[in-house]
């Protein structure tokens, strides 16, 4: 009796015969007569098909996962095809049309692979084998399968992935780190939200996941952001040149916009194995060299330590790098006329006074100009300033006119949301741990959150009270409800939940920071308000109404 041959790829499989595990599953001849069966072996449901006609006596026999490994289809309902003249052997997943190559292994259509068997025939006896593989190769397909899913976005496929990644013993966390190694390089302007938000999504599920299904969403949401934002993309490569790493080299080198010396500098610091702590100032002195990249600079270098910190050494390159490239594309808003104030009040901040901080409201309604020359009346107590700023800020927050989120008719300039409000938080919370760290650093985080508040100044609702919004709860209660909540969230963009993500987190560290401060009640019932009127995610008639006021302006 001949035996059935075992497809290529099987080899994967424990080559040692002592370690295979064969198991009688069937008679041939009853395989024969029905062309197709499902067996089952030590827990595993099997689909067997008989193809004729493939150059043995017997023909061939092919065994597979009987689950469709997209949504679990029983296989055995399949379509087989091919056969004589050595012809691919295809099967057809009836539910959604995905197509396997039973002899290469392959997925033809679809994305996730199908576990093939080995087979043997002995004494008129179908034998399986059904031993797993090794964990560090089941770990090792799934991370290949996490970045050949992310071209295309398979969201469910990717999850799937990670579970398995998981279920093989390996880290979660593995499967974002070879996210961000596939990723960093696709990101045509450098870093986006999709690493920024990580760490916060991933502190929500260690701290508040109450089973392996939330566990697992807040690490598929942080690899499908990063996967969305780079779906597609063509990979933009980094200079390879390597110089010794210099602060103020560096720094200038961002300053110039010039990308291949400042990641030479970086190549020249990875090799000197130069870790966040070392490289930290240098990065916060660049990001906030500027009003820049409307407050997310200092915010992306925060973040990126707190990665770099979870995911280990091997991600600091692909990390850095992006990050450097970032802040290479960042818009400098304080070149701009409305922020024109900016760069006087700072290079001026040394006059500054020691005036005691005036009451947030006073901070609230001026222009930027005007707030800014508030601000350096009390340069000399930067942190007692902090805190007065973010409650301003809160306040601001509380009182956005919402309905600037639904106007049509607004002008370009007024095309403001929720998001000009929540930048002011999350910036403080990234611009107080830099300060904090490198004193130096207070004026330009004071200064720049003055920005905040003069743009949106004029954006606010004098109707809005405090009491209404007021949360009952306790802060921490409070924000990790909400925090909660967003591991099964609805919103179809990933930039919208990770913003919310993102202000609750920071709201909770600086509540935590400074638990007895005016602005604690504020911020809870901010993000209160945001909640009962979500932000508008689409501007359909708004951008058609500017667009053509905008073409017929048009010389």
């Amino acid at each position: 009796m001949s035996s059935a041959r075992p497809a290529p790829d099987q080899a994967a499989n424990p080559t040692d015969e002592s370690r295979r595990n064969w198991v009688r599953v069937t008679d041939l001849d009853s395989l024969i007569a029905k062309g197709r069966k499902v067996v089952k072996a030590n827990g595993k449901q099997i689909a067997l098909f008989h193809v004729a006609d493939r150059g043995t006596e017997d023909g061939a026999i092919q065994a597979c996962n009987n689950r469709c490994p997209h949504e679990g289809y029983p296989l055995i309902e399949g379509a087989l095809s091919g056969g004589a003249d050595g012809a691919a052997c295809k099967l057809t997943c009836n539910w959604h049309n995905w197509k396997f190559d039973l002899d290469s292994g392959e997925t033809e259509i679809g994305g996730d692979k199908l576990r093939r068997y080995p087979v043997r025939v002995e004494d008129g006896a179908v034998l399986v084998d059904i031993t797993d593989p090794a964990p560090e190769e089941l770990i090792k397909t799934a991370l290949d399968n996490i970045a050949d899913a992310m071209p295309r976005h398979e969201y469910d496929r990717i999850a799937r992935e990670v579970a398995r990644l998981k279920k093989a013993g390996g880290n979660p966390e593995q499967g974002i780190l070879k996210a961000a190694q596939h990723s960093f390089d696709r990101f045509e302007f450098g870093y986006t939200h999709a690493f920024a938000a990580a760490a916060d999504w991933l502190r929500t599920g260690d701290e508040l996941a109450v089973n392996e299904a939330e566990r697992l969403a807040s690490v598929v949401e942080v690899i499908g952001h990063m996967s969305w934002d780079t779906m597609r993309e063509r990979r933009y490569p980094f200079t390879s040149e390597s110089r010794p790493y210099d602060e103020d080299g560096f720094v200038q080198a961002i300053e110039d916009e010039d990308e291949d010396t400042a990641i030479a500098y970086i190549n020249g610091a990875l090799a000197e194995n130069l870790g966040m702590p070392a490289l930290r100032r240098g990065l916060l002195r660049a990001a906030l060299a500027h009003y820049q990249m409307f407050g997310h600079a200092p915010i992306y270098v925060y973040k990126t330590e707190q990665l770099a910190d979870r995911l280990g050494p091997d991600a600091l390159e692909p990390l850095l790098l992006c990050l450097v490239r970032g802040l290479i594309y960042a818009s400098r808003e304080d070149l701009i006329p409305e922020f024109k104030a900016y760069r006087p009040a700072i290079q001026s901040w040394s006059d500054g006074g020691n005036a005691p901080p005036r009451p947030a409201t006073d901070y609230t309604r001026l222009s930027v100009s005007k707030t800014l020359d508030l601000i350096r009346e009390s340069a000399q107590r930067g942190p007692e300033l902090y805190h007065v700023l973010l409650e301003a800020a809160a306040l601001q927050l509380l009182a956005f006119r919402v309905d600037m989120d639904a106007r049509t008719d607004n002008s370009v300039s007024e095309n403001v949301n929720w998001l000009d409000f929540t930048h002011a938080i999350t910036f403080a919370n990234a611009g107080r741990w830099a300060a904090e760290h490198y004193p130096e650093l207070w004026p330009a985080v004071l200064l720049q959150i003055g920005c905040f508040l003069g743009r949106n100044a004029g954006f606010l609702d004098d109707g809005v009270c405090l009491e209404e919004w007021r949360v009952s709860d306790t802060p921490d209660i409070y924000l990790n409800t909400i925090l909660h909540g967003m591991l099964d969230h609805d919103f179809p963009e990933y930039i919208v939940a990770c913003h919310y993500v993102k202000l609750a987190t920071a709201m909770r560290d600086e509540i935590d920071n400074a638990p007895d401060a005016g602005f604690v009640p504020v911020l809870t019932a901010g993000l209160n308000r945001l909640i009962a009127h979500p932000i508008k995610r689409k501007h359909v008639l708004r951008t058609a109404n500017q667009s053509l006021d905008f073409v017929g302006r048009e010389g």
